[in-house]
Parts: structure tokens; C-alpha cells; sequence
């Protein structure tokens, strides 16, 4: 099982994940990225473009 998070502290809102896995990740209200999708065999690209793309290194993809 892939486990997705995005940590709050470090997200500044860039919407890199949120473009990279639409399905998974998207703004709230203040622009932040949320996780709200879950993560499959299809999204594992996806998330690790999110991952690897994030500036502040605050969307973090585990195998759990």
C-alpha cells in the first residue's frame, strides 16, 4: 500500500502536486495542497512526478 501525505508546515501552495496528480492531490481553501484522492498501481508515476517536484519537499509517498 502506497501511503500519500502532504506535510502542512512545508506546503506553500505551489500546485505542483495538484497539477502532476490531479486525481490525488488538489487546493483547499487557502490554495495548500490536500490529499484527496488514494494512490494505485496507475498513480504511482504521477505521484512520484509530485513528489520529486515539490520545492519545499512537503508531499511525501511511502510504501506502507
Amino acid at each position: 500500500m502506497t501511503d500519500v501525505s502532504v506535510d502542512r508546515e512545508l506546503c506553500v501552495g505551489h500546485g505542483r502536486c495538484y497539477a502532476a496528480a490531479p486525481g490525488i492531490f488538489e487546493p483547499d481553501d487557502e490554495g495548500f495542497a490536500v490529499v484527496v484522492g488514494e494512490a494505485t498501481d496507475d498513480s504511482r508515476a504521477a505521484l512520484s512526478l509530485a513528489e520529486q517536484n515539490c520545492p519545499e519537499h512537503a508531499v511525501l509517498v511511502s510504501e506502507g
